[in-house]
């Protein structure tokens, strides 16, 4: 197989089965009816594996990729399922930090053609049942699991796992999921299954009660883990990693409760050698040092609420790259920019891709200090032109701006 021929296998599967990330809502097929009929067609690799399923707004890769460090110290072989990719296809279905072979993606997509008429799969499908046979075929010991979008009707929701985790629930995908943060939580407590143990990391009352009362309707153990006090750290280094690390810590005691053998020591080394262990980059990701150049993939109302938080607590000045996706409220957004910047809106390259020229009203009247560009790449350039000694660089507002910067500029 060359290069060619694997790209040529990606770009037929895009074309095949639209891409949620890429084409939005009319892309979305929900519902678990297709992904049992491509599962069993496929044997049903996944319950030939152990599965921990995580789910939530914000934090999922990030908590996966934190557990997956912690269990790989602990001396397991760990297959992590996320998405979307930044730079690279077979980024999504990784085992001990290592992606999978880009020979395994291009055998099967070689399969996909030889599906049933009445099996049609959503790209998210496809991937989703390329995951469990990846992992099912390198026996790993644990695959983790992170839920696409919502929980409920999730591709990924046809698994039985030892444990689920909830890390949060916001606004997000209202298109798709609900207008308020109630009807996303309880599309999100979707994936509790029967008397198996659910970890919720999120401080809302009214998110708790919700996740609270499926996990009694379901018999589930209900796990608090906002209320845990840690001091550990990561070299994840987002200040919303916190949070994060305090659903590792209850994922971890669930798992040693079932009888996974893990240390104190090895729970302390995976959270500080997770980028070690994983490969796993994009959230508060220091690009370089000189200048200062942060990169991070939070997209929505409340991860850029974080992110943003922590730039401001930033004394240097910033120059901030910017871009969005259409179905995301740009004024919303426009009203918790940080101060002390100078901002380069770009449009990513993706079909949802949004021209900042659409919302440039908006900017206008929001009265910051900006210029539009084509492309992430330009407004990147500019931004690195007009940094003075001392200053720092940001690039942000979604996974596939984030993405861009990185196939464009990260030395392979």
């Amino acid at each position: 197989m060359t290069n060619q021929e694997y790209q040529e296998a990606i770009d037929w599967l895009f074309v095949q089965a639209p891409n949620y990330q890429i084409d939005g809502k009319k892309a979305y097929k929900p519902g678990l009816q297709n992904i049992t009929k491509l599962c069993a067609f496929f044997g049903n690799p996944q319950d030939k594996i152990n599965t921990i399923h995580i789910g939530g707004t914000n934090g999922k890769g990030s908590t996966s990729n934190m557990l997956a460090s912690v269990l790989q110290e602990a001396g397991y072989k760990i297959g992590v399922y996320n998405s979307p990719h930044l730079i690279d296809f077979t980024e999504r279905i990784r085992i001990n930090g290592e992606n999978c072979t880009r020979e395994f993606v291009f055998d099967f997509i070689e399969k996909l053609k030889t599906l049933p008429g009445n099996i049609r799969p959503s790209f998210f499908e496809f991937t989703t049942v390329m995951a469990f046979e990846y992992f099912y075929q390198n026996k790993v010991d644990y695959a983790i699991i992170e839920v696409g979008l919502g929980g409920r009707l999730d591709s990924t929701n046809l698994i039985k796992p030892m444990v689920t985790a909830i890390t949060n629930v916001a606004l997000d995908h209202q298109n798709i999921l609900g207008d308020t943060v109630e009807a996303i939580a309880a599309e999100k407590a979707g994936i509790i299954k029967e008397n198996t143990p659910i970890i919720s990391g999120d401080k809302n009352g009214v998110v708790k009660k919700i996740i609270g009362d499926k996990a009694l309707e379901m018999g589930a153990d209900f796990i608090d883990a906002s209320t845990i006090d840690t001091s550990l750290e990561s070299d994840l280094k987002g200040n919303y990693q916190r949070k994060n690390i305090k659903v590792v810590l209850a994922l971890v005691k669930t798992l040693q409760k079932s009888g996974v053998q893990i240390t104190d020591q090895q729970l302390k080394s995976g959270l500080l050698h997770v980028h070690q262990n994983t490969n796993f980059i994009g959230r508060w990701f220091e690009f370089s040092k000189d200048p200062l150049t942060i990169c991070d993939t939070a997209h929505n109302q409340a991860g850029l609420q974080e992110v943003f938080g922590q730039l401001n607590s930033i004394k240097q000045f910033k120059h901030i790259v910017l871009g969005f996706v259409k179905d995301k409220k740009i004024e919303d957004i426009l009203k918790i920019l940080p101060g002390n910047a100078r901002f380069y809106f770009v449009k990513p390259y993706v079909n949802r891709g949004r021209n900042p020229e659409e919302y440039e009203e908006l900017l206008k009247k929001s009265e910051v200090d900006y210029k539009i560009f084509q492309n992430v790449q330009s407004g990147y350039l500019a931004a690195g032109q007009n940094v003075k000694k001392d200053d720092m660089i940001f690039i942000g507002g979604s996974n596939f701006v984030v993405g861009e910067f990185l196939e464009k500029n990260l030395q392979k």
